[in-house]
C-alpha cells in the first residue's frame, strides 16, 4: 500500500463498505460519492471498484468455497463479517481476477484489516491468505 490516499486503497476501501453494508441490507444506501464525501476523500480507482464489485459478484459462491477452504473448514458464519469482506476483495482481486499480484491483494487486505477490523482481523486475514498462497 502506498498510502491511504492512494486511488486503488480507497477503491478497496471503498468496496468493502458497499460489501459490508449489502451484508445487512439488500439495497445499496451509499453511493460512491456519499462514501467519498464521508471517507473525506475525493480520487478513486472507479475502474478497479468496478471489477471487485461485478468479480465478487459474479463468482460469489466459488469465493466463499476458497475462503473456507483456506480457513481450514471454518464455518463461514463464524468469520467475523467485516473479515469476509476483505477476504473476498483479496481472493477476488488477486485470485479471481488476478488484477494484482496474489501478494499485493493480500498486503492490502492486512492493511485493510489492520485499518477497520478488531485486534486480531489482520492476524486472521494474514492466516487465511497465507493458507491460500501455499
Amino acid at each position: 500500500m502506498k498510502s491511504k490516499d492512494d486511488p486503488r486503497h480507497l477503491s478497496r476501501v471503498i468496496a468493502l463498505q458497499k460489501l459490508f453494508n449489502n451484508t445487512f441490507t439488500q439495497t445499496n444506501t451509499f453511493s460512491n460519492e456519499e462514501l467519498l464525501e464521508i471517507d473525506k476523500n475525493n480520487f478513486f480507482n472507479e475502474e478497479l471498484l468496478n471489477t471487485i464489485m461485478n468479480g465478487i459478484i459474479d463468482n460469489d459462491s466459488k469465493i466463499l468455497t476458497i475462503i473456507k477452504h483456506a480457513s481450514l473448514d471454518r464455518p463461514l458464519s463464524k468469520i467475523n463479517k467485516l473479515d469476509l469482506q476483505i477476504l473476498k476483495i483479496a481472493v477476488c482481486e488477486g485470485f479471481i481476477e488476478k488484477i494484482t499480484p496474489p501478494k499485493v491483494a493480500i498486503d492490502e487486505a492486512i492493511e485493510i484489516a489492520k485499518e477497520f477490523g478488531d485486534i486480531s482481523s489482520s492476524k486472521f486475514v494474514s492466516g487465511v491468505l497465507g493458507n491460500l498462497m501455499k
